[in-house]
Formats: C-alpha cells, structure tokens, sequence
C-alpha cells in the first residue's frame, strides 16, 4: 500500500480586505467616540495637533509592526515580537503590559458604552433615566450598565460566540458611514459659518504645547488596532504582501478620519458665553453628541448615538478577545498559572483567561474615572510599542536569514526613532494624571516579583506543543476531487462517488477534514486537536486503498469550516468539490447549512453536494435536465460512476399536464443534446407531467438509488444556491440527492463543450 500522503496546514481565509477592516475597525469607533472631548478640554484647538502628531509617532511603530508581522506570521502580535527578541524578565513583561493593556482598554470602551446607553436615554427617554438615575444614583446607574455589558462579552467568549468576518466588516463600514455623516453636516455648517470657525480655533495653543503633549499621551489608544492585524497574521493571505499593506491603509484611513471628526467638532460648534473646546472638554466622553445636537437633524443625533453605542460596544468584544487570548499564550508558556491556559473541553474556549481578564477590567472599570482609565491604557501600549521597536533592532541582528519581503526604510533609525518617541509620551503622562503611572507600576512590579519568584522556573518547564503529522505538499494532477470529510459513517459512500471520477480523469482525490478553533483560541491550538480528525483520515485512506486509489490526506485548522475547505480546495487546486450534507438545516434561510452555503457561493471549483442515504448500492440513477452547463456537469459527473457500477440511467424532464405532443417531442430533444456527450449506457428518456416541476421530479426520484440534478439557470440570488428547483428538490425528495454546479456556468460550459 502507498503510504499516506499527510498535510497539516492553517486555513488562510483574510484577504487584504477583511486584514484591513480588523485594523479599520479596532481604530475608528470607540477611542475617537469617547477621547475627543476629553482630548480638547486638554489641548484646546491644538487637539488637532495632538492627534496629528499621534498619527506620526504610531507610523514609526507600523513600521515595525508591518515587517515583523509579514516576516514572523504567527499569532499573537507585539508578544510574540518581543518575546523572540527580548527573551526572560522582558519578554514576559511585554506579554504581562500588553495583557493589562488590552484589558484596561476593554474598561475604557465599557465605560464609554455606559455613558452612551444613559445620553441615549436622557434625549430620548428623559423619564426614564431620570427615574433610574434619581433611584440608584448617577454613579451607581453607570456602574450598573458597566458591569451588564462587561458581563455579557464575558459570557458571549466564553460561551465561545463569535461575530463572523463578514458582520464584522459591515459594522466596521456602519461605524465609518456614522462619522461621515457627522463630518458632512459639520463641514456645511462650517462653510455657513467661515468666520465664526476661525475664532473657534484662536488661540490655537490655548492650553500651550504641554496640553498638547498631554493629549498625545490620553488619546494615543485611539491609534491601537493596527496591531490587531498581527495577532491573526497566520490566518492572512499573501502575508507577506497584505499585511503591510493592511497595516498601512487601515492607519492611512483612521489618521484622516479622526482629523476630519476633530476639526468638525472644534470649528462646527458656536456654544454662547464659552469656546468651542471647553465645551467639548466639558462633556467629555459624549462630546460628540453634544456637537451634533448643535448642527445636525434629530436623526443625525440618534444616529451619532448608535454609533457610539454600536463602536463600543464591538470595541469591548474585539479587546476581551485579544486581552484573554494573551492571557492564554502567556499561560501556555507558564508565564501565568496553567489554568489560564485550560480549555474547556465542551466549548474549546480558554474559559479561565476569559473570566480572570473579565475580573481585572471590571476592577479597573469600577476603581477608574474614564479619564484615568484611558490615560493607563495608552501608556501601557507605549510601553509596548517601544519594545516592539527595539524587538525590530535586535531581530535584523539575531534572525538575519529570514525572508523579508518588506523592510523598515531607514533602518535603524525609524524604529529607535519610534521607541523613543513612544517611551517619552508615556513620561509625559504623569503630567496629565500620576494615578496611571502609579497603577501602570505597581502592575509592572507585580509582574516582575511573579516573574523572578515563581514564573522564571515554571517556564523552563513548559511542555512542548502537541506538533500534528508531517507537512507534505501534494503534486500536480490532471484532475483533482476535494472531499471534505466529517462524518464517519459517510466516507465510504462518498467515497464511492469520488473514485470514479478521479480514476476516469487520471487524476487524485483530496480528502481533507477541518479542524475548528474558537476564535477566542489562537489559530495555532489546533494543532493539538489534530488526533481527534485522523481517524476520519484513516478510515478515508483505508477505504480508497482497497479501491485501488490512495489519496492525499489534508488537515486544516480553521476558525471556521467553510474557510477550511475553501483554503484546501484553493491550495490543492481541486477541481470539484464533493461534499456531504445532512439532508435539513435549524434555519429556514439556510439552504444546506451555514458552512456549505458559503462554500458553494464562494468556491472557485465545481461543486457536488451530496444528501445520501444508508444505502450505497447505485444500480438506478436519474438525471432531470432541461440542457445547460450545470446540467452537462451533472452528466459528465455520473460516466464514470455508471461504468463502474454497471448503473441505469434514467433521464427525465417535466411538462405541464396540458403540453401537447410537440413540448414532449422538445423535451425528449432536450434531454439528448445534453447526454449526447457522454457514454451512460442505454438511457430511458422520461417526460413527466406535473403542474409543479420539483414535485415531479421527487416523484420519480423515489424509484431510483441516486438523483443528480444541475443547478438551475434561475439562481440569481445568493439564497439561491442552485436555483428554486434542485433547491427544494434536493431538500424535499426522499432519495440520495446529487446537486451539481459548474463554476463558470454557461461561459466554462462553453468552453468544455469546444475543447472536446
């Protein structure tokens, strides 16, 4: 027997799009929602100064950032850099700040999401939040709010709950559609106003270059997100290529947002008896609703208040899931206890990194007024973001053999330039607040005693990760099946699909099965859940063989299936996809089921989705067809299958009850144009009356051990995914059921049909 061919690869399902909206979407929302005002009570009309300079201090650290990413693509971002680069004490410190950092960022966006769900109430329900704030307290009320929404993403990661890529994204271009509309009414309330703008940003330094530096230091977390982009580097296309690129668009994008929003808050507003910027710094963190109250339509100001609501609200999932993520990596590496780093062994969650990072930013939450709380969280990705500018410096050093494909210009001088530019704003934030600095130390002296005490030892004992089968690449092939498996009690009647066509091409079958990690999980856990898929390999390997077909295994880790075999089918170049289906799905909407339904819309291959029974015998097989691509396919499809079981084939096509002798004559025409290219024997052509064509298709399907029927050229909406037809037929009919679409359709159809 050959031997196995084994391949163990992550899936990469982000292309340079869905890279650039984590980075889009982490920035813009929440930091410019709630650190505007509080910005501009600091810096008065400098403030855009401040985020200005900011946007060119965190370009340095991009820099950085978009090398060391494309160059190392794996998970966990700014403490994977460091701790390659800075190994003992600072390596674990980096992980030990950037954890706080993203968990006091995650008290920051609960507390701007609690002063946005009361505005909302005090505009629109005044009673309401008077009763509620008159009863508890003004304090109690937020606190309350608080600790609900912490809760609930807390509850929501562990649980193991995930918004997918594609809801993440519209939010991301929901958020950027909130701030544009703010901008457009600002900018046409400035341009009825010119001179009265002008006197709102006179004098410029109002609060002096020191409130402008001031500024900088508090408002710095609103430029954290791009690193985001590294924390999912091995789930990124072309890594290599998109992640700077990704890096620098999202940064590109947020720095001309947040200069428009901040110039339109400062010019836009005429309060009577103060200035522009003092009002905004006296509401502080709902400035921006107040500025659209004085220039935009009772809809711009709802609008405006979603939107907060909206950003911060995926502001706090988003940092929850990246604050217990390094909480896990951290107590993976015994740089924490190794309870932090278990997994729940139903949901697959680090359920204890997630409730340990919920304890620690609600403390913070709670403890902290916002002011403080934002300023604790931009110093401690300053301090961060310095040590990934040094990590830069002495990788070049240590790793000087590695493939760069993009390099920082000016090397050394823009990293070293970035760290001390980062290291001197954190100083600078014990101007603003001592409190930060006094909680961002006792938390860095806390970790270094952990560290030298206990930690240091325990992390030379760390076990090594469980590493899967060996990786192997499959060779080129005429003619490649992808059968993804995940049921065991159907490998073998798939199978018996597969290898016929194969055989018949002269070509190889792909069976690939997907390993699903939470996205709460860094991708790379799925390695040690990769014995649990191999004996669904095994038995695929095992079954072939006796066939005569030994195929490539392929195991995928993926944070979903459909990304799974999307990137197996991409990598292997398979030109048919042959998937399994369970015959019903828990949503009326879906037609076979979330995971299958996106791979059909989005594959590049030829697709059959199969709902089988117990039965494998194949002796009587029908083909309904009406002629096209989808319909040839399907044909193309069953000549091998045929020849290998000595199958009937039964060709059928449906009339009206009222068609006359010439729409029977047409259609018997029609079903031999569309078999007349291929070999299944001596076929019975059968015209079906039935006022509706599905029902009359599901009828005779009941005499036959297999239907395979073509996507129907009236699929035009995407929940459509073969048409109305094979739809309902292959979910109704009571037989084994073969749908088959051709990617290309008629145009691919076209060509086939030339080239034989």
């Amino acid at each position: 027997m050959a031997e196995i061919q084994e391949r163990v690869t992550f899936a990469r399902g982000l292309g340079l799009f869905d890279a650039t909206m984590i980075g889009i979407g982490a920035m813009i929302g929440a930091g410019i929602f709630v650190l505007t005002g509080i910005a501009a009570g600091e810096a008065g009309p400098a403030a855009i100064l401040a985020f200005t300079l900011n946007g060119a201090v965190t370009l340095l650290t991009a820099f950085s950032y978009a090398e060391l990413s494309s160059a190392i693509p794996e998970a966990g971002g700014g403490y994977s850099f460091v701790k390659r680069a800075l190994p003992g004490p600072i390596g674990f410190i980096s992980g030990w700040m950037l954890w706080f950092a993203y968990t006091v960022a995650c008290s920051l966006y609960a507390l701007g999401f609690a002063s946005y769900f009361w505005e909302f109430f005090h505009k629109y329900l005044p009673e309401f939040s008077h009763l509620a704030q008159s009863t508890l307290g003004v304090e109690s009320s937020s606190a309350l709010v608080t600790i609900l929404v912490c809760a609930f993403f807390i509850y929501l990661n562990a649980r193991g709950a995930e918004v997918t890529g594609k809801a993440e994204n519209i939010i991301t271009v929901g958020k950027i559609l909130v701030l544009m509309i703010f901008i457009a009414y600002g900018l046409q309330q400035i341009g009825l106003t010119p001179q009265a703008t002008m006197d709102n940003f006179s004098p410029f330094f109002a609060k002096g270059m020191g409130g402008v530096m001031v500024a900088m230091g508090l408002t710095f977390i609103a430029f954290e997100g791009y690193d985001l982009i590294a924390t999912v580097a091995e789930e990124i296309k072309n890594p290599e290529r998109n992640i700077p690129k990704a890096t620098f668009i999202s940064l590109g994008v947020t720095v001309v947002v947040y200069l428009l929003i901040v110039f339109v808050s400062l010019g836009a507003v005429h309060p009577e008896g103060t200035t522009s910027w003092a009002f905004l710094g006296e509401y502080g963190e709902t400035a921006i609703v107040r500025a659209a109250d004085s220039f935009m339509p009772a809809f711009g100001v709802a609008t405006i208040v979603f939107g907060g609501i909206l950003s911060t609200m995926s502001a706090l999932n988003a940092t929850v899931l990246a604050s217990s993520r390094v909480a896990f990596s951290m107590g993976r590496d015994r740089w924490l206890p190794e309870s932090v780093a278990r997994i729940h062994p139903r949901r697959r969650t680090p359920h204890i990194a997630i409730y340990t990072t919920g304890v620690i930013l609600l403390l913070v939450a709670l403890a902290f007024p916002i002011e403080v709380v934002g300023s604790a969280a931009s110093l401690m990705f300053l301090l961060t973001f310095t040590l990934v500018n040094l990590s830069l410096v002495v990788l070049r050093r240590k790793l000087p053999d590695i493939d760069r494909k993009y390099r920082v210009p000016l090397f050394p001088y823009v990293p070293l330039l970035g760290a001390v530019l980062n290291l001197w704003l954190a100083v600078y934030q014990f101007n603003f607040d001592p409190t930060s600095w006094f909680v961002a130390t006792a938390w860095i002296v806390l970790g270094l005693g952990a560290y030298f005490l206990h930690f240091r030892k325990k992390s030379k004992e760390a076990l090594p990760q469980v590493i899967g089968p060996r990786i192997t690449s499959a060779g080129p092939s005429p003619y490649r099946v992808l059968v993804p498996l995940s049921n065991p009690g159907n490998i073998h009647l798939l199978l018996d699909l597969a290898i016929p066509i194969a055989r018949a091409r002269g070509g190889d079958i792909v069976a690939t099965t997907v390993v699903q990690v939470p996205i709460q999980l860094p991708i790379e856990e799925g390695r040690n859940y990769v014995h649990y898929r191999m004996p669904l390999l095994q038995k695929a390997e095992s079954y072939a063989s006796s066939k005569g077909l030994t195929p490539v295994t392929d195991i995928r880790i993926s944070h979903s299936i459909e990304e799974g075999i999307l990137s197996a089918a991409e990598t292997t170049r398979a030109d048919l996809i042959l998937m399994g289906w369970k015959g019903y799905t828990t949503t009326r909407e879906r037609i076979f089921g979330e995971a299958l339904d996106r791979v059909v819309n989005r594959t590049r291959s030829d697709v059959a989705v199969v709902r089988l029974r117990e039965e494998s015998k194949l002796d009587r097989i029908l083909i309904p067809t009406a002629g096209g691509p989808h319909a040839e396919l399907a044909a193309e499809l069953l000549q091998p299958i045929v020849a290998e079981n000595g199958s009937h084939v039964t060709a059928c096509f449906v009339i009206d009850p009222k068609a006359g002798d010439r729409e029977e004559e047409d259609a018997r025409r029609w079903m031999a144009r569309t078999l007349r290219h291929v070999d299944l024997g001596e076929v019975d052509y059968r015209v079906i009356r039935s006022e509706s064509i599905a029902d009359g298709i599901a009828r005779a399907g009941r005499e036959h051990d297999l239907m395979a029927i073509g996507a129907g050229r009236t699929g035009i909406f995407q929940q459509l995914l073969f048409g109305d037809i094979p739809d309902r037929v292959g979910r109704f009919a009571p037989g084994s059921v073969m749908l088959v679409k051709r990617h290309g359709g008629i145009a691919r159809g076209f060509i086939k049909r030339l080239m034989t």
